[in-house]
């Protein structure tokens, strides 16, 4: 895992057994990039495979020289206006309104492990020997101006941590964009592969090829969005699930973003990603300095499964963190769909001990328990307990649903108001909106201004009385809707531009503070559903709502799409209601019990209104789910079949010793006269043998499994395994699988 320096050709090589990253300083003394992807043998010289033009118009760097341009160079980190006409990584501007810059080589450093980035969320190490980072200083000598590249890689994923820190010297500059990475690639043979939705429709998968110009995503909602995800991947051609090169950028953050793909007319391929510059310009004084949030450029040779299997794996394990990062996590109820604001104790605990007479782990209460909160208009801000629907409070609903061997969750919103509230009245230069103006609501709320150092003070304050006089161990963070007309009232001009970012450092920071002072609390964040499902909280809180969709057919695509990065212990997953409450569809309950199993699980329905037989089914759904709940946390996940293309999806999850495996088998509407169907499974050892059986964890009517046969692993992989309606072998599942919204769960061990 070494990163070596070659100091006759100056170059960087940074490589592991499964990649390889080079660039080396220019004349101009510049960082020009070589390659990125897979393990290169190391060699003190790779510049033959810089290629230089001669063509007309193109600006040149020395006189005589009409070879050297920056605008046909691939480069690391790049400036425009030095003849570079392609979008740049950065811009500033000095007090005299000029842009131009010229930042060379000054230094650099190679050391052991990997730094934190102080106030943002990033991968990090538990021994220095897991990683090696270099940094390289550049220095505008006429600015005083320094800029420090920061590369880590791990030995352990096929992955680069990058980022980059301004630091201000001799005179005043104004950053105007600041991206935390760039990546020049020699040609445009790929396609581009994004996440996209919105409010309901979390992350499905987007694939385009690249063309000319500007192709983006980006958000400038104050957080990732439900539109947009921090991601993007640019796979070629042929690339599947499977098999084929993927180059994938992923950014640790949750404001505003950018991620684009700029293809020049000379088919060279350019990648950045950073905080969005619209609305930033952050001005820096001399000794200060300011710090882009962490990208991760992941490479894989083996798909696309391959691609998400790192993220998977790096961001479970080396990027949440705290006591619930390695740990079970709870099957949990949440009240909201049973309830909504119209509950009181006793309606609480009825719900609640039917939750706890199915095996249920843990209560949450959501939405309506503070202030005078009985609709969506009022009380947000205000964060004492409504002692109207709990007369004995927090302190001793809490207790009352532990005796019931239960823990407790909280819902909270801070960074939210409403103008009908004591800190509304009290504080309305506080929402982050001009006072002096018209401002738009949404949801009958508006946004706090947490750039601020005393709003975030005085949330706080509230929140650490709330969880500190109560027995809480799990908290749900929302966060329910967009920015508007960003502005902080009573501040100076210079402090606009930094409104955006200062608000999700605030975020962190109070995150930061409460899990400090509550380590055992386990946190899942959510914004209205998926609009703040990124890497950067899940730093912060290692498990996220992953939409306010519950209905198991459209999580199908949900969970299918967000798992291309994050790991299934993330996914915040749910049985609900049948008719659901978002689209109404009538679904059996073991279809969405079969699709929450691959998340964290749980329900979110009225418990106290269903049958006897739906109650038996659920405590049987909740046994299975705590026998394999560490396989679905720790496993490898493999998607098997797209539900964006065809009727029928799959996917499961392997042990990481291969030895037992889970897999789904999902079909949307019922076809007639179907033919024969078979899904290759993967990750399997092709020379085990391996016990396969149906799982029925469901009522009395069934067994809760069926074994169906015993087979080789390559037969599994290589010929599948039938899903047909009826084959040999498989006498009676014609009868009794057949039906829209259709599921069968396999359960594959490994014969001893």
């Amino acid at each position: 895992m070494p990163i070596i320096f070659h100091n006759k050709t100056k170059e960087f090589h940074i490589y592991n057994d499964k990649i390889s990253y080079i660039f080396k300083i220019l004349a101009n003394g510049h960082p020009g990039h070589i390659y990125y992807g897979k393990r290169l043998a190391d060699r003190e010289g790779f510049g033959g495979m810089i290629e230089y033009a001669l063509r007309d118009m193109a600006p040149c760097a020395f006189e005589g020289n009409s070879t050297f341009s920056l605008e046909h160079l691939k480069q690391e980190y790049p400036a425009f206006g030095s003849g570079d006409m392609r979008f740049p990584a950065f811009e500033l501007e000095r007090a005299d309104g000029s842009r131009a810059v010229d930042f060379k080589y000054q230094k650099h450093e190679i050391y052991r492990g990997k730094k934190k980035l102080p106030g943002l969320p990033a991968v990090y190490v538990e021994d220095e020997n897991e990683a090696e980072t270099l940094e390289v200083t550049l220095e505008d000598a006429q600015l005083g101006a320094r800029i420090v590249l920061s590369y880590t890689i791990f030995e352990a994923f096929p992955v680069i941590a990058r980022n980059t820190c301004f630091y201000c010297g001799g005179e005043c500059i104004t950053l105007l964009n600041a991206m935390s990475g760039s990546l020049d690639l020699p040609d445009k043979d790929y396609e581009m592969v994004e996440l996209a939705g919105a409010w309901s429709r979390e992350r499905h998968v987007n694939i385009r090829p690249l063309g000319y110009g500007i192709q983006s995503i980006y958000s400038l909602r104050g957080c990732s969005s439900h539109q947009f995800n921090p991601f993007l991947a640019l796979k070629r051609k042929n690339t599947d699930e499977h098999s084929g090169e993927v180059i994938a950028a992923s950014l640790v953050y949750s404001g505003d973003f950018l991620a684009q793909v700029e293809v020049d007319n000379y088919d060279v391929t350019r990648l950045i990603m950073g905080i969005h510059p619209n609305e930033f310009c952050w001005e820096l004084n001399p000794g200060e300095h300011f710090q882009t949030p962490e990208m991760i450029l992941a490479y894989s040779e083996k798909g696309l499964n391959g691609m998400s299997q790192t993220f998977h794996q790096l961001y479970r394990t080396r990027l949440a963190r705290g006591k619930w990062r390695d740990k079970a996590r709870p099957i949990l109820i949440n009240n909201w769909e049973a309830t909504y604001f119209d509950f009181n104790e006793d309606k609480i605990l009825a719900l609640a001990q039917k939750a706890a007479d199915i095996g249920v782990e843990l209560f949450v209460l959501d939405d309506g328990w503070f202030g005078k909160r009985n609709d969506a208009t009022s009380s947000l801000g205000d964060w004492q307990v409504n002692t109207e629907k709990l007369p004995q409070g927090m302190k001793r609903l809490s207790e009352k649903i532990n005796e019931m061997g239960m823990g407790f969750g909280l819902w909270i919103e801070p960074e939210m108001v409403n103008k009908d509230s004591s800190l509304f009245r009290g504080h309305p230069d506080w929402v982050l909106a001009d006072s002096r103006r018209n401002y738009c609501h949404s949801r009958n709320q508006y946004v706090l201004d947490f750039s601020k150092p005393e709003v975030v003070d005085h949330i706080h304050g509230q929140l650490r009385k709330v969880l500190g006089e109560a027995n809480i161990s799990y908290v749900k963070w929302d966060m329910n809707r967009s920015f508007s007309e960003v502005f902080s009232n009573g501040m100076n001009r210079s402090w606009q531009g930094k409104v955006r970012h200062k608000y999700i450092l605030g975020v962190y920071g109070l995150y930061e503070r409460l899990i400090q002072e509550f380590p055992d609390i386990l946190f899942e964040s959510c914004a209205s559903g998926g609009a703040r499902f990124d890497p950067g909280i899940l730093h912060y809180a290692p498990q996220g709502w992953t939409s306010d969709d519950t209905d198991a057919i459209e999580r199908i695509k949900i969970q299918y799409g967000t798992s291309y990065v994050y790991p299934l212990s993330c996914m915040g997953s749910h049985v609900s209601a049948s008719p659901n409450h978002q689209l109404f569809r009538y679904t059996p309950l073991e279809t969405r019990a079969n699709v929450a199993y691959f998340g964290t699980f749980g329900y979110e329905l009225d418990l106290t209104a269903l049958p006897g037989q739906e109650l038996l089914e659920m405590k049987r759904q909740i046994s299975f789910m705590k026998d394999v709940r560490e396989l679905i946390r720790q496993g490898v996940f493999y998607r098997l079949k797209n539900p964006f293309e065809n009727n029928s999806s799959a996917w499961m999850v392997v042990s990481e010793d291969r030895t037992e495996a889970l897999a789904a088998y999902f079909r949307v509407l019922q076809p007639a006269q179907a033919g024969f169907e078979r899904i290759r499974l993967a990750g399997l050892c092709a020379d085990w043998e391996y016990s396969v059986q149906e799982q029925c964890p469901g009522g009395t009517s069934k067994p809760l499994s069926r074994e169906i046969n015993v087979c080789f692993g390559d037969e599994l992989m290589y010929a599948g395994l039938s899903v047909s309606d009826a084959a040999s072998g498989l006498y009676g599942v014609a009868r009794e699988k057949q039906g829209d919204y259709l599921s069968r769960l396999f359960r594959l061990k490994k014969i001893h």
